[in-house]
């Protein structure tokens, strides 16, 4: 694929070194910016033979096969409703929109031209993240009950981050997005998301929008999947996520704690450690391929293959949509201190139905609550009379 970037700044680079890296075939051949020295710096730093301060020039080069959006999140739709009237594929970094109702727009907009849309989030194509749903969908934890997904650092990296018009939002739309896909799929994207509680406030920084966030988003089946996001975390970027299942449980840490570990004076120089690390000295904690941990790889070849192949990728303009009106409801919920609906104008997944409990039975009179192995070798069993209500233990000696 021959690929227009719009963007120059941070995750343009992260993107172009991953498709750029290791020999691929999908390379970058054009650098929107809308700063003339970004365009030709970037053009330059990676070879790309065309750079413009035009979005319409870069998006319609006839040599341009898709077109992939790293610009800030309020230029998302614009750019979006560009590729649709040019007929180019596009692909678009997160969050979608800064709310579902852009989001839906642009999804509308995709769908209505005939292209394929992408979401590019990259914190479900982790290798991790990918053997973890190998497991979740095989059965191995069973039947998934509740999900969490933390995402905490010290805070962005551009100015427009901190702006909430820009942005549309704090910590919740910057990091809350990755969380809430993470565990829609642990859960099942077909599983309808209902109302969410979210506490988020301003602890830090003198900023408009909250930079700390704790949410429970439930679902229509009774899991729920709860979320942790921070711009005060301080020491790096802490990734890690939890599923619980009636038959096991999944832990993961994707990022601060990798298995890597460094001590260091601090006076080999100034070298880059890992994404939001915040100094170069002490205990430190690399990454070995920053771009590979983080999912890069995975996603663009999803994507492109995707293309290749005329069908959807595992993340798609509807889940961006999906994601954003989620974190509407979050927003609502802070304010309003209760549980807040999701709105989904437009669902695409299983209707909600009513719950039955299927509890495990023991024997034709009792349901198995619990069996344990005590010290001694004894096993004791916890009961409950499916009659009666009544709670007994039986025990069996060693």
């Amino acid at each position: 694929m021959k690929i227009a970037m719009l963007g120059s700044g941070f995750i343009a680079r992260f993107y172009a070194e991953s498709l750029h890296a290791q020999r691929r075939k999908d390379h970058v051949i054009m650098v929107y910016s809308r700063n003339q020295a970004n365009a030709e710096r970037f053009a330059k730093d990676y070879g790309l033979p065309f750079y413009s301060t035009s979005m319409e020039e870069a998006i319609s080069h006839p040599d341009v096969d898709v077109v992939l959006i790293s610009l800030p999140n309020h230029l998302h739709e614009a750019a979006v409703l560009a590729c649709a009237k040019a007929k180019k594929h596009v692909i678009c970094t997160k969050p979608l929109g800064r709310n579902a109702q852009e989001a839906k727009r642009m999804l509308d907009a995709v769908e209505e031209a005939g292209i394929f849309g992408g979401y590019l989030e990259d914190l479900c194509y982790t290798p991790k993240f990918l053997k973890s749903m190998e497991s979740v969908k095989r059965g191995d934890i069973g039947r998934v009950l509740w999900t969490k997904s933390r995402e905490a650092h010290p805070g962005p990296h551009s100015d427009w981050f901190w702006d909430k018009e820009k942005s549309g939002g704090g910590a919740i739309i910057d990091l809350g997005c990755h969380c809430v896909e993470i565990s829609r799929n642990f859960i099942g994207k077909n599983i309808k998301p209902v109302e969410v509680m979210c506490w988020a406030d301003t602890q830090v920084h003198p900023i408009d929008a909250e930079d700390h966030a704790i949410g429970l988003v439930k679902y229509a089946n009774g899991a729920i999947g709860q979320f942790e996001v921070s711009w005060t975390f301080r020491g790096g970027m802490d990734l890690r996520d939890e599923v619980m299942g009636t038959e096991g449980t999944i832990w993961v840490n994707s990022f601060l704690r990798t298995g890597f570990e460094m001590f260091t004076t601090g006076k080999g120089g100034d070298g880059y450690v890992a994404e939001k690390a915040e100094s170069n000295s002490g205990w430190l904690f690399p990454v070995g391929d920053e771009a590979h941990e983080l999912g890069y790889p995975h996603m663009f070849t999803d994507m492109f293959t995707a293309i290749e192949e005329n069908r959807d990728p595992l993340e798609t303009f509807y889940d961006g949509y999906v994601v954003n009106a989620i974190l509407d409801a979050a927003f609502k919920s802070a304010d309003s201190k209760t549980w807040e609906p999701v709105i989904l104008e437009d669902w695409r997944g299983d209707e909600p139905e009513d719950r039955q409990k299927d509890w495990e039975s023991y024997d034709d009179d009792h349901y198995l609550i619990k069996e344990e192995i005590l010290p001694n070798g004894d096993v004791t069993v916890i009961l409950k009379h499916k009659k009666t209500g009544k709670v007994s233990s039986k025990v069996t000696l060693s």
